[in-house]
């Protein structure tokens, strides 16, 4: 009797070996019967509106925000700067006495205070005018997008 090993004595190849290409689409076997109806479009289901990271309301937010932060940091920020600026360019200005032996220079610096208050005034009128009504809509529009998502 042979003995014939189960596998074969060589080595297998060291690439993959290749599969055939298809061929080409079977012919049918009846020519003369008509061709099948093509199948029928699906639906498409669009929102009703884009998604929310596509709206243009972020932009919007987005471009309020940066006004709002850029109005109240130049109040304040332009203010502190003329202070600055008056003291290094203007010392007989601010050493010059404004009522009863007050350097004009410490009223200005006094004065310092009230102007922080009025930029975080503005800063809150700003953020109510304008910022918190776009992120109110941008957050209903969210809640319903949520609500849309859970119901599919």
């Amino acid at each position: 009797m042979s003995y014939d090993p189960p596998q074969p004595s060589y080595p297998p190849p060291p690439y993959p070996t290749r599969t055939p290409a298809p061929s080409s689409p079977p012919s049918p076997t009846y020519p003369w019967q008509p061709p099948a109806p093509p199948e029928p479009p699906r639906p498409v289901r669009r929102p009703e509106r884009a998604p929310l990271g596509h709206h243009s309301d972020l932009r919007l937010l987005r471009s309020a925000y940066r006004w709002q932060r850029r109005t109240a940091t130049l109040t304040a920020l332009g203010y502190f700067t003329l202070f600055l600026v008056l003291s290094a360019s203007a010392p007989g200005f601010m050493t010059s006495t404004v009522a009863d032996g007050i350097p004009a220079g410490l009223l200005l610096a006094l004065l310092q205070l009230p102007v922080t208050w009025l930029a975080i005034a503005l800063y809150e009128h700003t953020a109510r005018r304008r910022v918190d009504p776009l992120a109110d809509r941008i957050r209903r529009h969210a809640e319903l997008d949520a609500r849309r998502g859970a119901t599919r």
